[in-house]
């Protein structure tokens, strides 16, 4: 009888451990899904800089130092290779972006430009997309985040060696406004 006992308490904390595991791993491929939600996302925005940049380009030439911002800000983001990284370069795509449209107000032939106006329509609607698919990343992060970290599961990440997830924050410097100044 007591060895039917130990028995089932054995499987019943096996059992535990495995489904334990399967939720930690289904939580992690979920934070890794949204992070590749908002990592299409950044590939777009980045892939429309450059046609941006060379429609200013026409109408504002002794700006350089603004498109040259832009363009260095979508290049670190091409060279990220870890999701730090590429959070990190898309705060600096975001305030490049920012002072580039706050740019365009000085030039009333570029804010009527039919093609200017497309790309800041896409780059807007893809800012958004960002934007949501941040807090589902971040969502993600949390649900995982809390698994990982609480009791009883948190011995079954500590023993299968799951780590936190680092969750998008927006930097310091990306929280003040930009200044452009004319």
């Amino acid at each position: 009888m007591i060895i039917g006992i130990i028995i089932a308490v054995v499987v019943l904390v096996v059992i535990w451990y495995f489904s334990t595991y399967n939720n930690l791993i289904s939580l992690r491929n979920k934070k890794d899904n949204e992070w590749s939600q908002i990592d299409v996302q950044l590939k777009r925005r980045s892939d429309l800089i450059p046609n941006l940049v060379e429609t200013v380009k026409g109408y504002a030439k002794h700006e350089s130092e603004t498109l040259e911002e832009v363009i260095k800000a979508r290049n670190t983001y091409v060279s990220a290779t870890t999701p730090e990284e590429a959070m990190k370069a898309s705060g600096e795509i975001t305030q490049a972006l920012s002072k580039l449209f706050a740019l365009s107000e000085s030039y009333p032939d570029l804010k009527a430009n039919q093609n200017f106006i497309s790309l800041q329509n896409d780059l807007k609607e893809t800012e958004d997309k960002i934007s949501y698919a941040r807090q589902f990343y971040n969502d993600a992060v949390l649900t995982y985040n809390n698994k990982v970290e609480m009791i009883p599961s948190n011995i079954v990440a500590k023993i299968s060696k799951f780590e936190k997830g680092i969750f998008f924050e927006v930097a310091e410097e990306d929280k003040k406004a930009p200044q452009v100044k004319f």
